[in-house]
């Protein structure tokens, strides 16, 4: 399954979620059922992954952590602010180079209609 495909069917997922909970919630929340969905959809998924900071010969475990890893190729960051701004397209960035992740999805569930809180965010080319 390509990236592309993934994207696709966490798209659908993510949507059938907002549907059913609306906005407000805390990202905790929505991570939870998101994650729930996708398992349910037959997808691998990676929750909290560890995504530890690698600089020159030395690996430093700080913390950082993705959100969802689906299929092991399509990092997830998933928000609930008032808006996204270039802070959060750049941690998504940070997560898909240091784990050499082609594709990302920034998704804001605080937001009216879903499909104006997800980003697609792309490290290279597909």
């Amino acid at each position: 399954m390509t990236e592309n495909d993934i994207a696709t069917k966490i798209i659908g997922c993510a949507i059938d979620v907002h549907k059913s909970l609306g906005a407000g919630l805390l990202e905790s929340a929505y991570q939870e059922c998101l994650y729930y969905k996708l398992k349910k959809e037959g997808l691998t998924v990676e929750k909290e992954k560890p995504m530890p900071l690698v600089y020159e010969n030395v690996k430093l475990e700080c913390g950082y952590r993705i959100d969802l890893l689906v299929e092991n190729k399509v990092v997830i960051e998933l928000k609930s602010v008032d808006s996204l701004n270039d802070v959060h397209m750049a941690q998504t960035l940070t997560y898909m180079k240091l784990g050499n992740y082609k594709l990302g999805l920034l998704i804001n569930f605080n937001v009216t209609l879903l499909k104006q809180g997800i980003k697609r965010i792309i490290n290279g080319t597909l």
